[in-house]
């Protein structure tokens, strides 16, 4: 069956439980794994899914994140049903007001769907770091004649009480909603776990149409799909949980659960990119069978200099992204950016390192997150004492140290007069 795609990506959030990474950013430009951004993984799921009609909306401090998406995220240009284009809020409520809800989102962009007349319209967000097939969500999708479909995450049922949790029979036909509940009901067949909701959404196009409009004529409603609308239309609308633990993803061990974090917090994104530098790593960067796309960059290799005793670069289970210098240091369990430089004698330890930071010599740095174009004087120890640390950084409960850097100068042309 041919179906016509159109894919809305929600990377409009604030992210304020991120701050200060979100300081100058929108959540989902904030820098992950190295060389990517959070807002690449759902990107790459979609394309890697053969989902090539995109539009992404945008809202809050969007300017790194466009920039990022004119980087690495502009195909098409010949075929015109191929494309990857930013929106930003429309003001085309009678408040001329910005979105002010996921589903308020999508009403402001209707006339982009009018115009296209999709099939089924996929709504994503853009703030979560995972790998999905969302082809085989929307093939589920038509297989039940569902109206809406939503991705649904099995947890343990002590985290009810964090999550929109779904209630749902043996077919998957979605029975309930229950927002924060510690008893919220179980898995059909599994009383130890309960459908978390991952926001994530295929729709029927007609249906969705109908419930967007709905919902605007109600002056109680924020205008959330989880929150307002889907449960309003339970029993009006198929709709259907789709198990992400039954999805595959082309080039890895079919017997291996889905990866997926929230990384909503300052400790969720340090846990996160922790994982990547793994041995065996939940989250596996290498299957050139499902790449992991973003901006690509002319980046020379990363280099290690020296080799005598006290003065070795080197770098043990660690992630070193291209232009990288570790030049007499130690690196080790860390995750380092673009043109990190790394002096002598240094020592870093379970670190994440933004681009263009510079390590000065003897310093040592223990569980920190470098902001981009740090700069740490030489003979500095960060992370070894919190209370001294936190009277001139950012320090998590947990102990993490963020360390905010400056803005990257932005190069202009010149003229001749």
């Amino acid at each position: 069956m041919q179906l016509k795609v159109l894919a809305f990506v929600l990377a409009g959030g604030e992210g304020t439980r991120l701050y200060p990474l979100t300081r100058e950013r929108a959540k989902p430009a904030v820098p992950f794994g190295g060389k990517y951004r959070i807002v690449d993984f759902v990107l790459s799921n979609l394309v890697n899914s053969g989902i090539y009609s995109i539009y992404v909306l945008i809202q809050f401090r969007s300017q790194s994140l466009l920039q990022h998406l004119s980087d690495g995220w502009q195909f098409g240009g010949i075929l015109k049903n191929e494309f990857l284009v930013p929106v930003p809020a429309q003001m085309r409520t009678k408040g001329k007001e910005w979105y002010r809800g996921t589903a308020d989102a999508i009403h402001q962009n209707l006339n982009l769907i009018e115009q296209s007349a999709p099939d089924v319209v996929v709504v994503f967000g853009a703030d979560h770091i995972y790998r999905m097939n969302i082809r085989e969500m929307i093939e589920y999708h038509q297989q039940k004649h569902a109206d809406v479909t939503i991705a649904a995450l099995p947890t343990d049922k002590k985290f009810a009480k964090d999550f929109g949790v779904i209630e749902a029979d043996s077919s998957g036909r979605i029975m309930g909603f229950h927002e924060k509940k510690a008893d919220a009901p179980t898995m059909p067949g599994d009383s130890s776990r309960v459908y978390a909701s991952m926001g994530n959404y295929v729709f029927s196009t007609d249906i969705l149409l109908k419930m967007i409009e709905e919902d605007q004529e109600d002056p109680a409603s924020s205008h959330d799909f989880g929150k307002d609308i889907l449960p309003k239309v339970i029993g009006q609308a198929e709709m259907f949980a789709y198990n992400f633990n039954t999805n595959n993803i082309p080039g890895e061990d079919p017997d291996k659960s889905p990866y997926w974090r929230d990384v909503g917090t300052l400790d969720a994104f340090y846990e996160a990119n922790m994982d990547i530098r793994a041995i065996s790593p939940e989250l596996n960067l290498f299957n050139r069978a499902w790449p992991l796309r973003t901006a690509s960059y002319p980046d020379p290799p990363a280099k290690f200099a020296f080799d005598d005793d006290n003065r070795r670069g080197q770098a043990i289970d660690s992630v070193v992204s291209g232009g990288c210098i570790i030049s007499g240091g130690f690196v080790r369990d860390s995750v380092l950016g673009r043109h990190v430089f790394v002096h002598a004698g240094c020592h870093i330890e379970e670190c994440v390192i933004f681009d263009n930071c510079d390590i000065g010599r003897n310093a040592k740095l223990r569980r920190c997150i470098l902001q981009k174009n740090v700069r740490i004087p030489e003979d500095s120890v960060i992370g070894y004492d919190h209370e001294e640390d936190k009277k001139h950084y950012h320090v998590t409960e947990s102990g993490i140290v963020v360390i905010d850097g400056k803005r990257t100068p932005m190069q202009l042309s010149t003229i001749t007069v």
